[in-house]
């Protein structure tokens, strides 16, 4: 009896960690990659109004982008 649940838990934890752990991984990796250096089509929150547009179209200050030079002039 005893060997059939050691039996059965060791199969179930094979698969978890062949198939469920790997894809956990590869998710966590992509959300790793993402916090490198953004692309240019990438979409970004102007720091005073909170409209997105994209990176390259926006005007940066520092350490804060905006999407317009109104909202430059009037950044709190």
């Amino acid at each position: 009896m005893i060997m059939k649940l050691l039996l059965i838990i060791g199969v179930i934890s094979i698969i978890y960690f062949m198939f469920i752990k790997k894809k956990s991984s590869i998710n966590s990796q992509k959300k790793a990659t993402k916090g490198e250096a953004p692309q240019v089509n990438d979409m970004i929150e102007c720091a005073n109004c909170g409209v997105y547009v994209e990176i390259n179209e926006a005007i940066l200050s520092g350490t804060k982008y905006y999407c317009s030079k109104e909202c430059l002039s009037a950044k709190v």
